[in-house]
């Protein structure tokens, strides 16, 4: 299952907002330690972040 690139858009630019507003929170959690931006980055690009060095850094640049 993919999704398409504007919902892929949309749901980081919601994750960046809650992040700036909620300082690294929202509703599901602390943003350091969500699966929702892999997840995400797995429906869109079909690549499986699976070591925790590489979701950290692709949550940093998403969360710029």
């Amino acid at each position: 299952m993919d999704i398409k690139k504007d919902v892929f858009k949309r749901e980081i630019e919601m994750c960046r907002k809650l992040s700036r507003e909620n300082v690294g929170k929202c509703n599901w959690g602390i943003c350091k330690d969500c699966g929702v931006l892999p997840l995400l980055v797995k429906l869109h690009e079909g690549i499986l972040l699976e070591d925790r060095n590489e979701i950290e850094k692709e949550k940093d640049k998403i969360l710029k």
